[in-house]
């Protein structure tokens, strides 16, 4: 049962066809004024915070968990409601935590654009008012051993799209490229693509895009602040693997909580040479301010839907927050080829998921805690 403190879902409006002739005519005379799709604002559901996941293994309680189980078993999220459009059902709690998660094990395709038809559902419901929703996107991800350890939890201030690019197979490129990916709209790597639409290739338009996703600095910074004292596990297994990362000092200490940016690619590229251009493309968007640290597969997505529903006015991109935590080293241990390492992620996966639950929910329980001092003034600002 839920409190009094979560309001109960609208119930939507009856089909208009139902009604007599008299009274659909009168309620479309008043209906531009008073009534229609959209709610009031005042009859919406106010949402203080949103958890959201990238993947579930299976069902979300009951088996081996995924990166949302701990998060709906923990924080009791077995109020579900079902969303059109939503790839998975909205969840949340008597305290007003809502959750989801954009795909699971059992979907067909492997594809995250789940991610972003979530996204777009959970804005697109009339039922819900997002105005001051704080979104916490959450996950488990690959870790460059220069910047940090397995098992340890990542808040980043950028979030860097690495998907849509040019590329040509590294046995075929000129010499001395460092690799064959490089900027749509640049003839090289390691540039950004000019405005004047010389090597664009678009019938010669402009390009004015960015693969960058600037989050709230101050607010990573906060939540980084209020989590970095969490105690994140840690065991003798976790130690010996950190250990092989000799040249790596960052890569063998103990898991913590730190600051870094995560790099968003569907393809699940992995070694050195993929690890140099993921901290060159980094460094690159970011005007050279930014940190590669962990890899996403979804991120990328949720980052881009949230920026342009925001754009739209649903929600504030000022209140997003991305946190990844490291079940696995985005290259192998110095010394072994990179296809003995690619996958692994049995080792760090269940100290990985624990860190995203304990560092997140430190954060969440925080902004719960205390709403009215966060429901008009962001933290860190």
């Amino acid at each position: 049962m839920l409190n009094a403190g979560v309001p109960r879902l609208l119930t939507p409006p009856r089909n208009p066809a139902s009604r007599p002739l008299a009274c659909r005519l009168l309620a479309a005379g008043i209906g531009l004024l008073a009534c229609g799709l959209h709610s009031r604002a005042a009859e919406r559901i106010p949402i203080k915070v949103i958890v959201l996941s990238g993947f579930e293994a299976g069902d979300d309680t009951g088996d081996a968990p995924g990166e949302f189980q701990f998060w709906y078993e923990r924080e009791k999220l077995f109020d579900r409601v079902e969303l059109p459009g939503a790839p998975h059902s909205l969840c949340r709690n008597a305290e007003g935590l809502y959750g989801d998660v954009g795909s699971t094990t059992r979907d067909p395709q492997l594809t995250p654009v789940t991610t972003s038809e979530l996204v777009m559902a959970i804005c697109l419901d009339p039922r819900f008012d997002l105005r001051k929703t704080y979104w916490l996107v959450n996950g488990i991800a690959g870790i460059d051993p220069a910047s940090g350890s397995i098992g340890s939890a990542v808040w980043s201030e950028n979030v860097v799209d690495g998907d849509a690019m040019r590329e040509i197979d590294e046995a075929e490129m000129p010499a001395g490229w460092p690799y064959g990916l490089f900027a749509i709209g640049t003839d090289r790597p390691d540039r950004l693509p000019t405005e004047d639409g010389h090597a664009g290739g678009w019938n010669g338009a402009k390009l004015q895009y960015t693969m960058v996703y600037s989050l709230n600095k101050r607010l990573a910074r906060w939540a980084f602040e209020v989590s970095k004292g969490v105690r994140l596990g840690d065991s003798p297994q976790l130690k010996a693997w950190r250990e092989k990362y000799t040249g790596y000092p960052l890569a063998q200490l103990p898991p913590r909580v730190m600051m870094g940016d995560t790099l968003g690619s569907v393809r699940y590229w992995h070694g050195p040479r993929r690890t140099q251009w993921a901290r060159d493309w980094v460094r690159l968007w970011t005007n050279g301010t930014g940190t590669f640290s962990t890899t996403s597969m979804e991120q990328q997505d949720y980052a881009g839907t949230l920026t342009r529903m925001a754009a739209k006015g649903f929600l504030d991109i000022n209140r997003v927050m991305v946190m990844r935590t490291a079940s696995n080293y985005c290259m192998p241990p110095p010394g072994q080829g990179a296809d003995s390492t690619i996958g692994d992620e049995s080792l760090g996966t269940e100290a990985a998921l624990e860190a995203a639950y304990r560092t997140g929910s430190a954060v969440v329980h925080e902004l719960l805690r205390n709403w009215p001092k966060y429901q008009d003034s962001i933290p860190g600002d």
